[in-house]
């Protein structure tokens, strides 16, 4: 989107903003089969595509979240991460690519690339006299980090600053894996993004349940008061995640 249409929105619609950016594994191992329905296999990129729009079309059907909720989408596979949608209102962003597994998993890099579009975002808010909640960072992996061991070390350090000065909410998921070894690995390396929680393992077929989840949670921001400590729903999360 044309970064005046960006900010165009922000005078037309000063609806306090709930920016939220979502920062997918699309490496190849994201091809891999989770499940099959009927005589078809179902990969995890697969399942992700599918609940990625699920989530899109349930916020786009409340009436507060459409203009409260602003998407970010950073994925990381290939070489380097990739913008897929940057922050703006649900109406005004283009339609959901579908996304390809392939590559590897500069992780880092991508988290660093989430974090720069959220801090110029909230320029912008403020610039405007837009008020805004808390951010979220939704990071989503079933691997560990091969990119950069420079930007992963910067990541870690800018996001967990963020978080322990109160900017910045963090959801660490990592997809289950029939690889004990390689999920332990994949949540140490979560646990470095998030200070004051342990990751989540999202199960293998969940992924729908949990961008159902995620709309309710934003929906159930966008109708609180800026800056109120919003209640997540610990026994949604457990319909999806395993404990």
């Amino acid at each position: 989107m044309d970064n005046l249409l960006r900010l165009q929105d922000l005078i037309d619609n000063p609806t306090p903003r709930v920016p939220i950016c979502l920062c997918l594994d699309t490496s190849g191992s994201m091809s891999s089969t989770v499940r099959y329905e009927g005589s078809s296999s179902v990969s995890a990129i697969d399942e992700l595509n599918h609940g990625l729009r699920q989530f899109y079309e349930e916020l786009k059907a409340d009436e507060v979240a459409l203009y409260a909720a602003e998407i970010c989408i950073v994925t990381f596979g290939g070489n380097e991460p990739e913008l897929i949608m940057d922050f703006a209102n649900l109406e005004r962003q283009s339609d959901l690519p579908t996304l390809q597994a392939n590559g590897a998993t500069p992780m880092g890099e991508a988290i660093n690339l989430a974090l720069d579009r959220l801090e110029q975002r909230k320029q912008e808010y403020r610039d405007k006299g837009v008020d805004y909640y808390q951010p979220w960072l939704v990071l989503m992996t079933d691997g560990e980090n091969n990119g950069s061991s420079a930007e992963f070390e910067r990541a870690s350090a800018r996001t967990v600053e963020l978080i322990n000065t109160k900017k910045l909410t963090i959801f660490p998921l990592a997809i289950s894996s029939d690889d004990a070894y390689t999920e332990q690995q994949v949540m140490q390396t979560l646990r470095r993004f998030s200070p004051n929680r342990d990751p989540l393992k999202l199960g293998r077929t969940k992924f729908s349940q949990f961008f159902q989840w995620l709309s309710q949670s934003v929906a159930r921001t966008s109708v609180s008061v800026p800056g109120e400590k919003v209640q997540l729903d610990l026994d949604g999360i457990k319909g999806w995640a395993e404990l």
